[in-house]
C-alpha cells in the first residue's frame, strides 16, 4: 500500500488539467459562502456516468477527526452537491483522474463525450471554489469494497457505528470515495489513523433542508455581503457560543437546517426550559465559561493520528504531551457542566446529562492520572510551558527519563547561574527570556545608560528592552536543548501508551464533545431569545407569522424602529405577489421570511408575536439582479439560470423567494417569462413570495385561486426641496395598490432629470395605466376567480381544523359556523 501513490501526474504541460495549484497552498482558500471559517475538509467526490448524476462524497476534517459520507441524486447544475460542499468547506478536492481528462483530443468521440459529461461537475466546482486545489486520484483507488473495509476499521466504537455501517453498505459511490480519500491521506498527507479513532457518519440528505449557495449569499446566512468581518448576518446574530464545536455545529445547522419535527421539538423544549429557568441558565453559562475556546474534537482526533513516515525530532513528542494535558483539562471541566444540567426536565437536556455522566470518562481521567502529575497543566509560552511538558509524566515511570530530566534541570540551573554571575560582574539587572531557540538575556532600555559591555552578541530591540546573547549562553542552550529533546522523546513513549488506552474510549469522548456542542448551541439560542424577546415557533402545514421582525435588521437599528409584518401561506393561498415601489421594503420582506424560516428550523425561537412554519425540504431564491462576469453571464442569463434551477428542484414542500424576475430583458418579454415561471410554480404548489413591478401579473394570474396580492404601503405628503413627497411605511397590506401613483417617476426626481423628460414619462405612463384599468374592468373572470378562492380557502381551513385543532367541542362548532357564514357571504357578494 505504501509503495503505491494514489494519484496521477501528467507528463505534458499541455495535457495537464488546471487544478488551481498542484499542491495545497499556504493561503487559506476563500469561498463565497464563508470567509469567516477555515476550510478544513478534504473531500473525495465521484459521480455516475450518463445522465443520472448520482454523486458520492467522503469528507474528512483532519483537525477534528470527523468523516462525513454522503450519496445523493443531483440535477444538471449540481446544486445539491455544491450545497454539501459549502456545509463541509473544502481545503482540497479529490476526483478520479478521468474527470480531468476531457481535454484529451486523442479520445474517440463517444469516449470524449462520456468523459466530458463526467467532468461537468468539476467545472461547476471550479466556478464555486476557484481557489481550492483539485487533485486527480487514479481510478483504481476508487474501490467500494476497500472503502467499506476502511470505514469498518476506523469508525469509533459507539452506539451509531452499526447504523453507519448498515447505511453505507449499498452506497457504491460513497464507499468508492471513502477508499480514495483514506488512500490519499495516507500516501500524500503522511497520516495514518488508529483503529476505531474517527467519528464516521453517513448523512442522509433527506433529513435536512437544502439551501443553494446563491441563497446563502443573498440572505447573508453566514457572512455579511458588504463587510466580510461584520457580525451582521444570521450566524452573527445567533452565535453566542463558547466552544469551537458549537460554533461549527451552528454553521452546519444554518446551512442545512433540520427537517425532523421530533428533533426540532426536542431542541425547542430545551431552549424553552433554559429561558424559563434563570438558575439553570446561569449555571450552564458558568460551566460553559470554564470550557471557553476549547475544541474537544481536535484534541480527540489528534490522539488517533500518527505519521506514516515518523520523524525522530522532539516536535511530535512535545505536541503529544501538550495534547494529553489539554485533554485532561477538558475532561476535568465536564463535571461542572454535568452538575449544572442536574435536575433538567426536557428530554434533550436529560440525554446530554446522561452522556456526560458516563463512567468511562472517569476511567479516562484515571488512566491519565496514573501516569501524569496532577499539577502538570497546559501552560502557554515561556519556560513554564517547557517545564510543564518535561515534568508532565510522573517520576519513577522510566529510569532513563528521570536521569534525562535531572540533566535538563542542571542545564537550566547553569544558565540561571550564568545570568546571575554576569549581572553581578557588570552591575546590570539582566533577566532571562525563553525563546524557541533557547534562552536570551534581556535588559530594559532605561536601565542601560551607555552601551552593552563587550562579549555580548546578537543584540536586538523588543518592546522597550534589549535582547542579546553570549557564546557561553549559546553553548549552554545547546546542552539544554539536547537534554530537553531526550526528555520529551522518553516522555513520548509513556504518553503513547496512555494514548493507546484512551483510543479505546474515543467513542465516548466524541459523544461527550457532541453533547457539549449541543448544550452550548442551545444556551446560545436561549441567550439571544431572551435578549431579543423571541417566541417559540410551531410546525404545521401553514406558514403564519404575526408581527415578524427582521432578525439582523433589528440588531442594527435602535429599539422600536424595525417595522413588523405578517405573512400567511397555506395550500389555499400559497403564491403571494408582492407589489410596491422601489425602496418600499419588498426585498427586506422576502429576506425576513427566509431568515425566520431558517431560524425556526435550526431549533431557535424567532422574532415575532406568533410563528407557525411548514417543514420545507428546500429554500430557493432569486434575489440578486447582478451579472456574473466570472461565468460570462448577463443579468438576464443569470436570472434564467437561477430560475431553471428553482423549477428543476422545487417540490410542494419548498419555499421559494423571487425578487424582480424578468427585469433584465424587454418589459413585454420579461412580463411573459415572469408569468410563465409563476404559473409553473403555482402548478408545483410550493410556497412562493414573488416580488415584482409587473402589476399586470395580478391580472394575468387572477384566474389562479391560490394567488394572493400584497403590497407595501406608501403615503403621499407635500413635496419640498428636501423631500420627494413619499413616506415609506414598510407595512405589508392585502390587495393590489389602488393607485401606483407613478412612484417610480417621483423617485426619479432624486436623479435631477430634466422636467420635460419627467413630464413626458408621466404622460405616457398615465395613458398605458388608463388602458390597463379599462381592460381589467371589462373582464368577467374576476367573479369566477373569487368563488374559486373562497371554495379553496374553506377546504384548507376545514382540513386544518381536522388535523391541528385542539378547541373544545362548543368552540369548534362556533368556529365552523363562522366559516360557513363567511363562505355564504362571499358567494352573495359575487351575484
Amino acid at each position: 500500500m505504501s509503495n503505491s501513490r494514489p494519484y496521477t501526474r501528467q507528463t505534458s504541460a499541455s495535457r495537464r488539467p488546471w487544478t488551481a495549484q498542484s499542491r495545497p497552498g499556504t493561503a487559506r482558500p476563500q469561498t463565497a459562502a464563508s470567509t469567516m471559517h477555515d476550510a478544513s475538509f478534504v473531500i473525495a467526490l465521484i459521480e455516475s456516468r450518463g445522465i443520472a448524476h448520482e454523486v458520492g462524497m467522503a469528507a474528512l476534517d483532519k483537525d477534528t477527526g470527523r468523516v462525513m459520507l454522503i450519496q445523493l441524486s443531483d440535477c444538471s447544475t449540481y446544486v445539491k452537491t455544491l450545497h454539501q460542499m459549502h456545509v463541509h468547506m473544502p481545503c482540497m478536492i479529490l476526483v478520479p483522474d478521468t474527470f480531468l481528462s476531457s481535454a484529451n483530443t486523442s479520445l474517440t468521440p463517444s469516449a470524449s463525450a462520456t468523459r466530458g459529461a463526467s467532468s461537468l461537475s468539476v467545472q461547476f466546482i471550479r466556478e464555486e471554489f476557484p481557489q481550492v486545489p483539485i487533485e486527480p486520484v487514479a481510478r483504481k483507488y476508487w474501490n467500494d469494497s476497500a472503502g467499506y473495509q476502511f470505514i469498518a476499521q476506523f469508525c469509533v466504537e459507539d452506539d451509531e457505528r452499526a447504523a453507519t455501517l448498515v447505511s453505507v453498505t449499498d452506497k457504491y459511490y460513497t464507499l468508492s470515495a471513502a477508499c480514495a480519500l483514506f488512500k490519499f491521506v495516507e500516501t500524500r498527507l503522511n497520516t495514518r489513523f488508529s483503529a476505531c479513532s474517527l467519528r464516521i457518519r453517513y448523512i442522509p440528505v433527506e433529513g435536512t433542508m437544502m439551501i443553494d449557495p446563491e441563497t446563502v449569499r443573498n440572505l447573508e446566512l453566514i457572512n455579511n455581503q458588504t463587510r466580510k468581518k461584520s457580525t451582521h448576518s444570521l450566524f452573527g446574530v445567533l452565535n453566542h457560543t463558547y466552544t469551537a464545536m458549537a460554533t461549527r455545529l451552528l454553521r452546519a445547522n444554518i446551512l442545512a437546517p433540520l427537517t425532523a419535527q421530533s428533533a426540532l421539538d426536542a431542541r425547542l423544549d430545551a431552549v424553552e426550559e433554559l429561558i424559563h429557568s434563570e438558575d439553570k441558565f446561569t449555571e450552564i453559562k458558568d460551566a460553559l465559561k470554564v470550557l471557553n475556546k476549547m475544541d474537544f474534537d481536535k484534541l480527540i482526533s489528534s490522539l488517533g493520528f500518527s505519521e506514516v513516515r515518523p520523524t525522530t525530532t522532539s516536535k511530535g513528542a512535545f505536541s503529544r504531551v501538550s495534547q494529553i494535558l489539554s485533554l485532561r483539562t477538558a475532561i476535568r471541566s465536564l463535571p461542572f457542566l454535568q452538575r449544572a444540567l442536574n435536575g433538567c426536565k426536557s428530554q434533550l437536556l436529560l440525554i446530554i446529562y446522561d452522556i456526560l455522566s458516563d463512567e468511562r470518562l472517569t476511567k479516562i481521567e484515571e488512566h491519565i492520572a496514573e501516569n501524569l502529575n496532577d499539577d502538570a497543566g497546559a501552560v502557554k509560552g515561556g519556560i513554564g510551558a517547557i517545564n510543564a511538558r518535561v515534568y508532565a509524566v510522573k517520576a519513577n515511570r522510566n529510569r532513563l527519563l528521570d536521569v534525562a530530566r535531572e540533566t535538563f534541570k542542571e542545564n537550566v540551573a547553569d544558565i540561571y547561574q550564568l545570568n546571575h554571575a554576569l549581572s553581578e560582574r557588570h552591575s546590570l539587572p539582566f533577566t532571562l527570556v525563553y525563546q524557541e531557540s533557547g534562552f536570551v538575556f534581556a535588559l530594559k532600555k532605561d536601565e542601560l545608560e551607555d552601551e552593552l559591555p563587550k562579549g555580548f552578541i546578537n543584540v536586538s530591540a523588543q518592546r522597550g528592552r534589549w535582547l542579546f546573547s553570549s557564546i557561553d549562553l549559546k553553548k549552554m542552550n545547546a546542552r539544554m536543548k539536547d537534554s530537553l529533546e531526550e526528555t520529551l522523546v522518553l516522555s513520548d513513549k509513556i504518553i503513547r501508551d496512555v494514548v493507546g488506552q484512551i483510543i479505546a474510549f474515543s467513542g465516548v469522548l466524541y459523544s461527550a464533545s457532541e453533547a457539549v456542542a449541543t448544550i452550548d448551541l442551545l444556551w446560545s439560542f436561549a441567550h439571544v431569545s431572551i435578549m431579543r424577546s423571541y417566541v417559540r415557533p410551531e410546525f404545521t402545514d401553514t406558514l403564519a407569522i404575526k408581527s415578524g421582525r427582521h432578525p439582523v435588521l433589528e440588531t442594527v437599528q435602535s429599539a422600536g424602529m424595525v417595522i413588523s409584518n405578517d405573512i400567511y401561506c397555506s395550500d389555499a393561498a400559497h403564491f403571494h405577489i408582492v407589489h410596491g415601489p422601489n425602496m418600499s421594503g419588498k426585498s427586506t420582506y422576502l429576506r425576513q421570511t427566509g431568515l425566520l424560516t431558517v431560524m425556526a428550523m435550526v431549533g431557535c425561537f424567532v422574532p415575532a408575536e406568533y410563528a407557525s412554519f411548514r417543514l420545507h425540504d428546500a429554500l430557493l431564491t432569486r434575489l440578486s439582479n447582478d451579472d456574473d462576469i466570472e461565468k460570462s453571464l448577463s443579468t438576464f442569463a443569470n436570472e434564467m439560470t437561477s430560475s431553471a434551477m428553482i423549477l428543476g428542484i422545487a417540490t410542494p414542500r419548498t419555499l421559494v423567494l423571487v425578487d424582480e424576475l424578468g427585469r433584465g430583458t424587454s418589459p413585454i418579454e420579461g412580463l411573459g417569462i415572469a408569468h410563465a415561471i409563476a404559473e409553473e410554480l403555482i402548478r408545483i404548489k410550493c410556497f412562493v413570495l414573488f416580488a415584482t413591478h409587473f402589476h399586470e401579473l395580478s391580472t394575468t394570474l387572477s384566474r389562479q385561486p391560490a394567488v394572493v396580492n400584497l403590497h407595501l404601503s406608501v403615503q403621499r405628503s407635500r413635496p419640498s426641496a428636501s423631500h420627494i413627497g413619499l413616506i415609506f411605511q414598510y407595512k405589508i397590506l392585502d390587495g393590489v395598490p389602488e393607485n401606483t401613483g407613478h412612484y417610480g417617476l417621483e423617485l426619479a426626481k432624486l436623479a435631477d432629470l430634466p422636467d420635460d423628460v419627467l413630464t413626458e414619462a408621466k404622460r405616457v405612463s398615465e395613458i398605458i395605466t388608463e388602458k390597463n384599468i379599462r381592460c381589467e374592468e371589462e373582464s368577467h373572470i374576476n367573479v369566477l376567480t373569487i368563488r374559486r378562492r373562497a371554495l379553496l380557502k374553506l377546504h384548507t381551513q376545514l382540513n386544518q381544523a381536522l388535523d391541528h385543532s385542539s378547541l373544545p367541542e362548543e368552540e369548534l362548532v362556533a368556529y365552523l359556523a363562522r366559516l360557513q357564514r363567511d363562505f355564504m357571504k362571499t358567494l352573495k357578494d359575487t351575484l
